[in-house]
């Protein structure tokens, strides 16, 4: 998802390929969009959508690490890549997926605050201590963010996000009735009452909250979007939440679940 990840830079990107010679029916740059399968925004420092590219040049020549992620979640959803968390850019989505995002600007709390209540559902990502591995050195802007900043809309969902220093290290695989989520280090949520009526769903690394017409899910960890050497059971993992979160009335929206 970065960089750039915007739906601009992405048309800018397959219009160069384009120019180029370079594109070809099956690439997805070109692919026709399926109007069966749901829209689902996609944010975050986490490379889900961009793959881990150094530069403009390796994007566009395809030379950068694709993220398996992508293509899990492109099988289900039409995949709709955000910069920015404004009305504009959300505008006719209905699904969300923030994978360890960067700090919110007070406007971009208050529009992602918004459009859960108009019945988006929302699938966060917010680990406070990330131990995926990076191509890019501590401090490069293309590396991950290593700490999530989202306290004031978690606070005011009523959840408080904290990091157990003395927890050991390693992947723990927790248990959700469905597929395992694995973590590594993961943080602690925990209820303190706020504008939204939130439920631990997984001890307490897991919490679904009823926001208005909407709902989230957050998990405090991002171990199973880890690109490089993810654990086996990453996969089964992404599809078990996105099937929580993004089934409607029952039904699945795009899910293998």
């Amino acid at each position: 998802m970065r960089p750039p990840h915007s739906s601009l830079s992405a048309a800018l990107a397959a219009g160069l390929l384009c120019l180029a010679g370079a594109c070809h029916a099956d690439e997805a740059v070109t692919a026709e969009p399926d109007p069966a399968r749901p829209e689902l925004g996609l944010m975050g420092t986490i490379p889900v959508y961009w793959g881990e590219t150094g530069d403009f040049g390796e994007l566009l020549s395809g030379e950068g690490q694709a993220h398996w992620g992508r293509a899990r979640l492109e099988a289900d959803f039409r995949l709709r890549p955000l910069d920015t968390l404004d009305e504009a850019n959300l505008a006719g989505l209905e699904f969300l997926l923030l994978a360890q995002p960067r700090a919110l600007r007070p406007a971009e709390n208050v529009a992602l605050d918004a459009w859960v209540r108009r019945g988006g559902r929302l699938l966060l990502f917010a680990d406070p201590l990330l131990t995926g591995e990076s191509r890019f050195p501590i401090g490069d802007r293309r590396r991950p963010q290593d700490v999530v900043l989202l306290s004031p809309i978690l606070a005011h969902w009523g959840l408080d996000l904290s990091f157990d220093e003395e927890q050991p290290a390693g992947t723990a695989l927790v248990p959700t009735g469905g597929p395992p989520i694995p973590v590594s280090l993961a943080g602690a949520l925990a209820l303190r009452g706020g504008e939204a009526d939130c439920a631990l769903v997984a001890t307490d690394v897991l919490a679904e909250c009823t926001i208005g017409a909407g709902r989230a899910l957050i998990l405090a960890d991002a171990a199973a979007l880890d690109l490089h050497e993810p654990h086996p059971a990453s996969g089964a993992a992404l599809d078990w939440l996105a099937a929580r979160i993004f089934a409607k009335s029952g039904e699945s929206a795009g899910t293998r679940f």
